[in-house]
């Protein structure tokens, strides 16, 4: 077989001497090392045999779960990539809901100041009206009391002034005198 390979190698008439050369290299070789032909050839045959046995049953199974793995770890990666990109999603969703919130809180609040505000002006309002009416009527009360106390003092002084005028003429004044002095009393009283 030896024989065969090394005359494929060499095709020209050359090559045939340097071949014929080498063949008796080669017969030396084969005698002194003592190789057997029947006996290479059943090496290669059990090394091909065994070649094929590991090819099928280790080295082919090993390649497919190296396969699965390089599968599994692919698609780990990709699915660590999807959950990058979800969480990525997720943190910009919660951030716009976040500032949503803010912006509805501070809406809240303008608006919770705007009524407090309304309703202190309102209260503040009721409260100027009640006391703007509280001091109309003590106004008015004190108006009345005034009049009240004026139509006392000049009934009190018509009295005085018949007493007096009594006392003054030393005679006792009937009554139709006496409302006579009252209501000249009063005129007088009223042009003051």
């Amino acid at each position: 077989m030896l024989s065969f390979i090394l005359a494929a190698a060499t095709p020209t008439v050359e090559a045939h001497s340097a071949h014929a050369a080498e063949a008796g290299l080669v017969q030396e070789l084969v005698t002194k090392f003592g190789i057997d032909a029947v006996n290479i050839g059943m090496q290669l045959a059990s090394f091909t045999i065994l070649a094929v046995v590991l090819y099928k049953f280790a080295i082919k199974p090993v390649l497919a779960t190296m396969d699965q793995r390089t599968s599994k770890i692919e698609s780990g990666l990709k699915f660590a990539e999807d959950m990058k990109s979800q969480l990525a999603a997720a943190q910009q969703e919660s951030a716009a809901l976040i500032k949503a919130a803010q912006l509805e809180s501070n809406k809240i609040i303008e608006e919770t100041r705007k009524t407090a505000k309304d309703f202190s002006d309102k209260s503040q309002a009721e409260a100027t009206e009640r006391a703007n009416g509280l001091i109309t009527k003590a106004q008015q009360a004190i108006e009345l009391e005034h009049k009240k106390m004026l139509a006392d003092a000049r009934s009190e002084i018509a009295r005085l002034v018949v007493a007096t005028t009594e006392r003054v003429l030393a005679k006792k004044l009937t009554d139709a005198d006496r409302a006579s002095y009252n209501e000249t009393a009063a005129r007088e009283l009223a042009n003051v």
